[in-house]
């Protein structure tokens, strides 16, 4: 048993009047951010200065007493406008460090009504925040309901609200909660991210790829079409706009429902996982891949693993990005440069003559060299042979065994 953090989403149902507080809410923490963002930039262009998060703070108790209507609102809601202010300031000079000066890197911008998240986060102090059954007491809006679909356990420490295009209110609550860590188990997996195959693994398993933007894409150009014929400031716009949301939305939830339960299984079955880093920024720049990079998500798959193995005591290895997994020939070590092609799904090695499937023969490879990796970071003597080369992946499995790691 340990503690984490946690986040718990619900769907909010909100009467009439909470709808509005939420969206005064919601309005504000978007003023606060737009005008001392402004402030910001007026006085480095004139005295060569920057406000800090305390500085801006102070201000802000000035500017409640001229602007009465910030009252009524949430206050940590406008403090924590704040803070997300000076986290992007932060990140855009880090970032700005991190290229050299190089293009690409834009100063923040102004928060507007459609084109950004449309959110606010209330802090938990001297019980404003309390959780009974089906119900949510927030500061100012009170006791709210929810759908709910599980069971909330820990101790609040924040709560986000969100509306989202659809026009739905998500609230996502950030406990402190004890979880249980899954058995552990002595098995150990590699595995390649594809297209056509959502990940092929050392077992030899494949999972397809549900693709479900794609699938659906017939859907919403007829949803866009409809939008986009439709009198802007009608209401048959409005309506249009709620339906088009509703299928992005859809979306969404079936892809996080699908990547949820593949890595929740993988972490569950596996203590090392090896997987490839990829650089999936340079990889959409491939305008023929690109839609389809985007709708698989390989970034936040990888990203769920991480934070789940942690939670577990799981490993996840990563494998150098120009690794040639595709073009090594997982028995004999022979690179094979016309594997480049990627319509080339399967070959015989001109060294051995061992007959690979492509993906399949990138997921031992991976296997291999994030064990050997591994190896070499715990302190096991390198996994080679008399020849120099790299031994099965049992081998170097067994040596992980030995060494506690599973």
């Amino acid at each position: 048993m340990s503690y984490i953090q946690k986040a718990f989403k619900v769907t909010l149902i909100p009467n009439h009047s909470q709808e509005v507080l939420i969206n005064k809410t919601i309005g504000c923490a978007r003023f606060v951010y737009n005008r001392f963002l402004a402030l910001r930039k007026e006085l480095y262009s004139a005295e060569q200065k920057t406000l800090n998060y305390n500085a801006c703070s102070q201000q802000l108790t000035l500017l409640k007493k001229e602007i009465e209507w910030l009252k009524e609102v949430d206050k940590f809601a406008l403090q924590n406008s704040l803070k997300n202010l000076e986290t992007a300031y932060k990140n855009f000079f880090s970032d700005l460090k991190k290229s050299k000066g190089k293009k690409g890197v834009g100063f923040r911008k102004f928060k507007n009504k459609h084109g950004c998240k449309q959110s606010y986060k209330t802090n938990f102090t001297n019980s404003n925040i309390q959780l009974i059954e089906n119900r949510l007491k927030l500061p100012k809006l009170g006791w709210v309901r929810f759908h709910k679909s599980q069971d909330i356990i820990g101790n609040v420490v924040n709560v986000t609200i969100t509306r989202t295009n659809s026009g739905k209110y998500i609230a996502s609550i950030l406990c402190e909660t004890e979880i249980q860590k899954y058995p552990q188990v002595s098995q150990n997996i590699g595995l390649d991210l594809g297209i056509k195959s959502y990940l092929v693994t050392s077992n030899n398993e494949t999972v397809d790829n549900p693709k479900y933007y794609r699938t659906q894409t017939r859907k919403l150009r007829s949803y866009h079409k409809k939008l986009s014929r439709s009198v802007k400031g009608s209401s048959n716009r409005v309506k249009a706009k709620i339906k088009l949301a509703r299928s992005y939305e859809r979306i969404t939830n079936l892809r996080d429902d699908f990547l949820h339960k593949l890595s929740t299984r993988i972490i569950k079955e596996n203590t090392v996982i090896c997987i490839e880093n990829l650089r999936v920024a340079n990889m959409v720049k491939n305008h023929k891949l690109a839609l389809s990079i985007s709708d698989a998500s390989w970034s936040k798959f990888i990203t769920m693993l991480e934070y789940k193995a942690l939670w577990h005591d799981r490993i996840v290895q990563k494998v150098g990005t120009f690794y040639p997994s595709s073009q090594t020939c997982n028995h004999c070590g022979f690179i094979n440069p016309q594997v480049l092609d990627l319509k080339l799904r399967e070959w015989s090695c001109p060294s051995c003559d061992n007959y690979n499937l492509r993906d399949v023969n990138a997921s031992l490879n991976i296997f291999c060299e994030g064990l050997r990796i591994l190896t070499a970071t715990v302190g096991i003597p390198e996994a080679l042979n008399a020849c120099g080369e790299l031994v099965r992946p049992g081998a170097i499995q067994a040596e992980i065994v030995e060494a506690g790691i599973a």
